[in-house]
This record gives structure tokens, C-alpha cells and sequence, in this order.
């Protein structure tokens, strides 16, 4: 990470945000918004332009370096080819939580993280309405400013607060989650990625539960959320990694609490023949 400034890499993310997003933040037309893969899957204006302005300045930061931007890679899929290549991809998801975006809603941010090699070694969520930006680094912890980060206590899992995001799960598992959630304390949906990284990283939130795994949704809170203490894999049991876009992913404090909610929720259960 000598090779470039964390706070640079900071100030251009709200640099982009002030330009491009926020003067769109309540005041999209109809023609500023369109669907991707359905109605919740949206893309505005201000997603494409604050990509499309991020990527040089990226690219400038860290010479032989690529981007790997969510609009870019939903029109063209190869290339998230990128992520498993020699050159340091930058990961860009320019307005996560869009359809929050679109209704008025301020929980969306911007998330960007720096890939090697398939592993994510630095990161950005920025919270662009309070001008907030949080940073993790590698073995280095993760940051609000001066703040450091850390995860809640462990608890049991009936106490547990979660964010349970199951949609994409085939039904069997899907079911199994649905029918044991109503026994948490709490669980919910922000229809943010990113806001609802934040929480568990601020010890707001305990669990979370993903079933769709792009990874500019996650690289950047996955490793956030590591660098405040807690631990995540693929249900599986597989680390996380970038090039891995399918396969449910599972976060909690600590390692026996992932594997305490695991088996709550019916994670890894072979269905009955």
C-alpha cells in the first residue's frame, strides 16, 4: 500500500460524489433512471457519471492499475476478467443502494477497494450525504477518521441484530432461512450493501447474510469488517475472495458465532430425500 496515499484515494471519491451524485440527490427526472434486470435494479445518471469520472482518476493514482466498475461490468461481464489478473484492479461501485438513491432515501454511499491478486488489501465506503468516509487497509484496522472501528460483542444467536438478504438463494435454502429468522431479536434490510457493512463494522449490527455475491457490493465491506475484528466466508466455509460471485456469504464477530448462526439458520443442511 506504499504505492499510494489512502487518503488521496478518500478525497476523490468526494471529490466525484460533491460533483456528480449529490447535485442529482433529489431532483432525478424520469429520463435520469432506467431498469437493469428488473424494477429494485436500477441505474441513474448519476451512477454512470460518477464512474465514468472515478476510473482515470484511479487509474492515474496507481500507473498499470485497471477498474473494474459495476455499470461498465454489467454491460460487458468480461471484464470482471480483470480481478484475476497481474495489474491492481480498482473496484467501483459508484452509487450503492441506487434504488434508495432514486427515492430519496439518503442510505447509499459509494464503495471503492483496491484488489491484488484477487484479495482485497484497502477500501472505501463514503456516506456521501454526511460527508463521511470510512477506510480499512490490510492488517491495519479500519477507520472513521480518528475512530477506530470495532465489531459487536458476540451474542447468542436469538439475540443476534441481522441483516438477512436471501432472494437470490434457491428456494430450499431460502425457506429454511425464512422460517427460522422470526426467531432473531432483529433482522432487516437496508437495500444498501454498503450501510448495512457500516453497521457491523460500527457494532450496530452483529450477522449478515448474502445471497447475490458481485463482488463491488462486498469487497469493500468484507474487508472493513475484518479489519474491525470480525470474520466472514462463503457458507461453504471458503474465505472470500473477488473472483468468487456465487455461493451465500456469511458475516459475524467471531469465528464460533458464524459458525453458532450457520447452524441456526440452516445454513449448510442437506435437504431430506
Amino acid at each position: 500500500m506504499s504505492s499510494i496515499d489512502p487518503f488521496r484515494v478518500a478525497a476523490l471519491i468526494r471529490e466525484v460524489a460533491e460533483a456528480e451524485i449529490l447535485p442529482r440527490f433529489r431532483q432525478l427526472k424520469s429520463g435520469d433512471i432506467r431498469e437493469k434486470s428488473g424494477p429494485k435494479d436500477l441505474v441513474t445518471v448519476a451512477d454512470i457519471e460518477a464512474e465514468r469520472r472515478l476510473e482515470p482518476l484511479l487509474k492515474d493514482l496507481l500507473p498499470g492499475s485497471v477498474v473494474v466498475g459495476e455499470e461498465s461490468a454489467t454491460a460487458d461481464p468480461s471484464i470482471l476478467n480483470r480481478l484475476a489478473g497481474d495489474a491492481p484492479a480498482w473496484l467501483v461501485d459508484p452509487v450503492d443502494g441506487t434504488f434508495n438513491f432514486s427515492e430519496g432515501d439518503e442510505r447509499f454511499c459509494v464503495m471503492v477497494a483496491l484488489v491484488r491478486d484477487g484479495q482485497t488489501v484497502a477500501s472505501w465506503i463514503h456516506d456521501p450525504v454526511p460527508n463521511v468516509t470510512y477506510m480499512a487497509e490490510a492488517g491495519s484496522g479500519a477507520w472513521c477518521g480518528s475512530q477506530r472501528l470495532k465489531v459487536a460483542e458476540a451474542v447468542a444467536p436469538e439475540e443476534c441484530v441481522s441483516f438477512l438478504n436471501i432472494y437470490f438463494f434457491e428456494e430450499a435454502l431460502r425457506a429454511r432461512v425464512r422460517e427460522r429468522r422470526s426467531r432473531l431479536k432483529h433482522n432487516d434490510m437496508l437495500r444498501c450493501a454498503g450501510h448495512e457493512y457500516l453497521r457491523l463494522a460500527q457494532g450496530k449490527a452483529h450477522t449478515a447474510l448474502y445471497a447475490r455475491i458481485l463482488p463491488w457490493d462486498h469487497a469493500p465491506g468484507v474487508l472493513l469488517h475484518a479489519e474491525a475484528g470480525g470474520h466472514s466466508s462463503f457458507i461453504d466455509g471458503r474465505p472470500y475472495s473477488t473472483t468468487i460471485h456465487r455461493g451465500g456469504l456469511l458475516l459475524a464477530p467471531d469465528r464460533e458465532n458464524w459458525r453458532q448462526m450457520a447452524e441456526f439458520l440452516g445454513l449448510r443442511e442437506t435437504p431430506k430425500s
